[in-house]
Order: structure tokens, then sequence, then C-alpha cells
């Protein structure tokens, strides 16, 4: 759901923008989204689904995308995301706060990691996305974000030995084809 929502975000858009799509970059498209459906697996009917859950997923991919979007056509997009993060950390704390009172199984490792992550390596993660995004379209910049899975699962196989699967082997095969797809630059004809 998260996944979806930021790619159909960042795709109407681009499409309300006037970007055009060729056949090659739609099934480009495609296949990319294929593959992370095979990397994540379809739900099945014996999996349930929270509607509160999947309502924020949907939100959270949907900021996600307009994070992005907006970030990609800023002129100095790292300091706009250091002062971005700045100013949502009294929310962050006060959000800390709350759930802290209610849950009294918080730990100081635990609050310091959750900072970690949340402020300390997603920074860092959107720089270098910012700093990745430089000169591609809203389509190419949208189909090349299909790759943070795929990135997850490697860095799980080589960090954490998780095994590595048939179906992560054929969902990198989708995913590296169709963003491949999707970035190639149509070639001219002679006239």
């Amino acid at each position: 759901l998260l996944f979806g929502s930021v790619q159909i975000t960042m795709l109407v858009v681009a499409r309300a923008r006037g970007e055009a799509w060729t056949p090659v970059r739609l099934v480009g498209l495609a296949c990319a989204s294929g593959g992370v459906l095979v990397l994540v697996g379809l739900p099945g009917a014996d999996d349930p689904v929270n509607p509160g859950g999947a309502a924020l997923m949907i939100v959270a991919g949907i900021g996600w995308a307009a994070y992005t979007l907006l970030g990609r056509g800023g002129a100095a997009p790292t300091l706009s995301t250091a002062l971005n993060f700045a100013a949502a950390a009294p929310f962050a704390l006060l959000c800390v706060a709350a759930a802290a009172l209610l849950d009294e199984e918080w730990t100081g490792r635990g609050l310091l990691l959750a900072a970690t992550s949340g402020a300390i390596t997603s920074g860092l993660g959107y720089a270098i996305w910012y700093a990745a995004l430089r000169g591609h379209s809203r389509t190419s910049a949208a189909a090349v974000q299909l790759t943070v899975p795929l990135i997850a699962a490697a860095g799980g196989v080589a960090l954490l030995g998780e095994r590595a699967t048939s179906s992560l082997a054929v969902s990198a095969v989708l995913i590296l084809g169709g963003v491949g797809l999707t970035l190639a630059r149509p070639r001219a004809t002679a006239s």
C-alpha cells in the first residue's frame, strides 16, 4: 500500500504536468511494479487487512510522494530536509511522550535507536535520494523509487544473513529491467 500510493501519486502528478509516456515506459513501469509485488508477496484471502492501518499507509505514501516531488524541484534539498526535520522534531517528541505515557515498556536505548533511525538515517537517505534525482522526470523518479524495497531486501541478504530466494531473483530482474525500460531514451528515427 505504501509503495503503491507513492507511485500512483507521483505518476498522477507526472501526467497532470504533461509528461508523456511511451509504450516502452509503460511496460517498464508495469514490470517494475510487478517485481515489487513479487518481492513483497500479494496479500491473500487469508490475510486480514486492518482498514485503519491501510489508510495510514496510503496517507504516508502520498506524503512521501509529495515530499519527494517538492524536494526534487528545490534549490537546496539537503538544507530543506534538515530544516524540515528540525521543524518536525517537537511534534515527534510530543508523540513519543504521549506514547510513552501509554506504554511503560519504553527504554532509553529503544528511544535512541528510534531517533537515530528516524532522524539521522532518514535525513541522510533523503539527502542521497535528492542528489540521485537530479535530472530525472517525475515518472523516472517514480520508477527509480521502486528499487527501494529491492535494495532493502538485498541488504537483508548481505548484512543480516537472510535467505536469497527465487522470488527475490525474479523480483530483482523485473524491478531492474522495468526501471531500465522506464529510463531508456527513445531512439531517434532517421527521416
